[in-house]
């Protein structure tokens, strides 16, 4: 018994002190720590680089849907196709080859590109305004204002480009390339409106003879009027004497005249 009860309380001691016992968890890593705000980072960074690439691929897919501002450009597509001419290829006939195109030949064709930008730029810079405050208006909308800020852009480019192939010919080139073309645009605007003028001439000549011969008609017919009032004032004038000088004739008839009138007061003083 004594066994029993000395067992029982060294092995109650014992559960007692293992039931107060506790045992600390191991630290975990400071890599650990890190590791679920580096996912959140990640998954955060994907998702806005994911967004920006399909918002950046639609944009560019719907600008690339657009109708462009300007027809093709006819006299960059010559240009360029002179440039790259090359002189091994054999025509069609397969007897002649294709000689190298001459410098002054393509300074031609440059200096032709570079009216058509003219033209161009000038276009822009005329509709840019109005264009301007038709959007603040809302009486158009948004993708005519996206044409038009491409084609602005499309233009910078190409005047890049044409000032870099002119320097490319000649040095200092590119600096004046644009002032010739200005020139020669001005020039083509006065000879158009020289001629729509001289185009104008048969019409307006025929409208200015059909102008004065009406008033010729008019003024003649004003002459003959006053002719006819003045011829009817003469005659007017001419009766209104006959018929003046008729009654004093008749005035003196009814009185017997200068003689009877005389005799009259003879007779009287007689009588008296």
């Amino acid at each position: 018994m004594d066994n029993n009860s000395t067992f029982n309380s060294s092995s109650n001691s014992t559960n007692g002190t293992s039931d107060g016992f506790q045992f600390n968890a191991a630290p975990k890593p400071f890599w650990t720590n890190l590791l679920l705000p580096i996912i959140y980072l990640t998954i955060l960074i994907g998702s806005l680089y994911t967004f920006s690439h399909v918002y950046r691929q639609r944009k560019i897919t719907k600008a690339a849907r657009l109708e462009n501002w300007f027809p093709p450009h006819r006299q960059r597509d010559i240009y360029l196709s002179l440039l790259h001419i090359d002189p091994q290829e054999a025509s069609e006939g397969g007897e002649k080859k294709l000689s190298k195109v001459p410098d002054s030949v393509l300074k031609a064709a440059l200096l032709r590109r570079a009216v058509e930008d003219i033209q161009r730029i000038v276009v822009l810079r005329s509709s840019k305004p109005a264009l301007q405050t038709l959007l603040q208006r809302g009486s158009v909308g948004d993708e005519l204002w996206q044409r038009f800020l491409r084609a602005e852009k499309e233009m910078e480019e190409e005047v890049k480009d044409v000032v870099n192939e002119a320097n490319a010919f000649a040095p200092n080139w590119g600096q004046t390339i644009f002032q010739s073309a200005n020139e020669i645009n001005q020039n083509r605007l006065i000879k158009e409106r020289i001629a729509e003028l001289q185009s104008q001439i048969e019409s307006e000549k025929a409208w200015w003879d059909k102008k004065r011969a009406g008033i010729s008609s008019d003024f003649m017919k004003e002459l003959e009027d006053e002719s006819n009032a003045s011829k009817a004032v003469e005659a007017a004038i001419a009766a209104a004497k006959k018929s003046g000088s008729s009654d004093d004739d008749a005035v003196l008839v009814e009185g017997g005249g200068p003689g009877i009138a005389q005799g009259a007061a003879k007779k009287n003083k007689a009588k008296k």
